[in-house]
């Protein structure tokens, strides 16, 4: 296999040309061969092959930054840069991280996982590189999606102003921001992607000195070209008023034509806007066919991309199942999700009540900020947003809902611990900015029946801001409904208290089980809500037992086991012995849940040792 003789970049750019189509090809199957087994982000990076080789044929990313935008598309990067041995890996404990992560390559120029920053990074890099006076290229690869966030427009209006010499390149699988028809705007696309017009264009400035817009010839020449591209060429005027060079658009799977393309961005000196059209799922029928389906996967069988674990109950299905039914009770409930209407199980509502259907784009600060504006004008929105995703919102949630306690729910996916996706996606914030913002209530259900129950009680029944936050999956959830109260003793015992929220309660009650074979009752508290406490609330549930431990799957600093052991001393009720069991200052890496709660002492048996040790320190 060629693939098995590239190392490094290195070796790709000493290729002969008339190899890399083979190249292409074993790239398409290794990925397919490796993500069947690990899962993993697939039909991105297989749209994404041509682009990378071609980025790794002129520019050295030892030296030049490549900066991704979220980097779900970096997989045949890192086969490129000498981690192709490791793909097995990939997304495990110890492993190949999904996402670009400096800590694991040279090459890798910024870490990624959220979308839209891309261009502001490299903005900030081109203006370290002229400061420090060094040389090197500048590159954000950038997707169409993430051209769905305010942020990528921030840095674009700012790096076109700024001159300096960068180069975006625009990804674009899906959304069509170019909306040109016809002869005309194909004939000038390709004008513009040959080499003899950026000769004559970089010939041409030259004639009028380093500042040409000083010269009035150059100045209304330019005017009259200008006049004329936007009348013929519409698509491209939002980033050339910006201050970029657009070139393209450009085949994405066109090689020879890509690595042209990309000399003569480098060549311009400038900032420069790259558009490159890319097919999703490229080279592989089931993913071209199905690249949603394909995009963020599971394991699968290799040849006819059938999952191999399909059709299993989440939390994500059961809130999308609830939102319909409530949304059938009453004409005032909408949906909002930010370009995840699969993801937080939004789909079904969407196709039975479209109207009242709104995904808008990787925009949650946005999201955050209309949903106010529904509520203020009587309806009952509820967005539906994965709780690290979220956090790009908070300042909309302090200002547009928290200022005039509007009643906004939010659906919190994904809180906690969710595994694969490692650092950039745990959910692991919520329970510390959440509760801290007046008026919010912030309730944590730990069964499907529970979820459901809390859903309505959010929409219908509680006034002002409201967060309902539930994990991935629907693996070990909890088998009973006890949302009617916002604390709950599910375990009679005098050695101990173990208190926690969501799922980990059945954390807590196989430690208790672990400690009652060695003859140590703990009693077990479970909260429902984590906002408000009160002295109301937690008092009467205290006072049996000197030790009290708190699990939970969030940091450390602001955790609701601080909060709640704040506000026991308040009422004179403190413990003699607190046991904080969380992740302290510490993100979590890549691997399964279980995996990680064990490597950070929140499984049963760190709990149960916990516990055991302070119970004998008190003896």
């Amino acid at each position: 296999m060629l693939l098995e003789s590239i190392h490094s970049p290195a070796d790709v750019r000493a290729l002969p040309d008339g190899q890399l189509p083979q190249l292409c090809q074993e790239l398409r199957e290794f990925l397919v061969t490796s993500v069947s087994r690990t899962g993993g982000h697939l039909a991105s990076n297989l749209g994404a092959v041509e682009l990378t080789v071609a980025v790794h044929r002129v520019f050295d990313t030892e030296r030049d930054r490549l900066v991704f935008d979220v980097g779900h598309q970096c997989y045949v990067h890192k086969i490129l840069t000498g981690r192709r041995e490791r793909f097995g890996t990939l997304r495990q404990l110890d492993g190949l991280s999904g996402f670009p992560k400096p800590r694991e390559s040279v090459h890798d120029a910024f870490i990624a996982g959220h979308a839209s920053n891309s261009v502001s990074v490299a903005l900030g890099m081109a203006r370290a590189r002229t400061l420090r006076k060094e040389d090197y290229c500048v590159l954000a690869l950038i997707g169409d999606g993430a051209l769905t966030g305010g942020l990528a427009y921030e840095g674009l209006n700012n790096a076109g102003a700024s001159g300096e010499p960068l180069i975006v390149l625009l990804n674009d699988n899906g959304m069509s921001i170019d909306p040109n028809v016809g002869a005309m705007p194909s004939h000038l696309a390709r004008l513009r992607s040959k080499p003899a017009y950026y000769h004559f264009k970089k010939w041409y400035r030259s004639l009028f000195g380093s500042r040409p817009m000083r010269n009035p010839l150059y100045r209304f020449n330019h005017r009259v070209k200008t006049s004329l591209k936007r009348t013929l060429f519409p698509g491209s005027t939002l980033f050339e008023d910006m201050g970029f060079t657009y070139l393209g658009p450009v085949d994405g799977h066109d090689l020879p034509r890509l690595c042209d393309v990309l000399r003569w961005a480098r060549e311009l000196n400038c900032p420069v806007l790259v558009h490159i059209h890319t097919i999703k799922g490229k080279g592989v029928p089931f993913a071209e066919r199905n690249p949603d389906m394909y995009h963020g996967v599971g394991p699968f069988d290799r040849d006819t991309g059938l999952l191999k674990k399909t059709g299993e109950e989440t939390f994500s299905s059961v809130f999308g199942k609830a939102m319909t039914d409530f949304a059938r009770e009453d004409g005032r409930v909408c949906a909002v999700t930010a370009a995840m209407a699969d993801g937080t199980g939004l789909a079904g509502f969407a196709k039975t009540f479209p109207e009242r259907f709104f995904d808008v784009g990787i925009a949650e600060g946005h999201g955050v900020s209309m949903a106010a504006g529904m509520a203020a004008q009587g309806l009952l929105p509820v967005f539906a947003v994965y709780s690290t995703f979220l956090q790009r919102g908070y300042d909309m949630l302090i200002h547009d809902v928290a200022l005039e306690n509007l009643h906004v729910v939010l659906g919190v996916d994904r809180a906690g611990l969710v595994g694969a996706d490692g650092e950039t996606h745990h959910g692991c914030f919520d329970p510390l900015f959440l509760p801290a913002l007046p008026g919010y209530t912030v309730l944590c259900p730990a069964s499907f029946a529970e979820l459901r129950h809390m859903l309505r009680t959010a929409l219908f029944e509680l006034a002002g801001p409201v967060a309902v936050r539930y994990p991935r999956g629907g693996e070990g959830t909890f088998r009973e409904d006890t949302s009617d109260r916002p604390l709950v003793r599910l375990r009679e015992g005098g050695a101990a208290t173990l208190l926690t929220y969501g799922v980990l309660v059945n954390r807590t009650l196989e430690a208790a089980d672990l400690l009652a074979e060695e003859g140590i009752r703990a009693e077990v508290l479970k909260l429902n809500r984590i906002a408000p406490l009160s002295g109301q609330d937690l008092a009467g549930f205290f006072g049996k037992t000197d030790i009290l431990l708190v699990l939970e799957d969030c940091f450390g600093a602001g955790c609701v086991g601080q909060r709640a052991a704040a506000i026991l001393a308040a009422e004179g009720r403190a413990p003699r012995k607190l046991i904080l069991l969380n992740l302290g200052r510490t993100f979590a890496p890549e691997g399964s849940v279980p995996q990680l709660e064990e490597r950070f002492g929140l499984d049963a048996a760190a709990v149960a040792a916990a516990v055991r040790k302070a119970v004998r320190h008190e003896r």
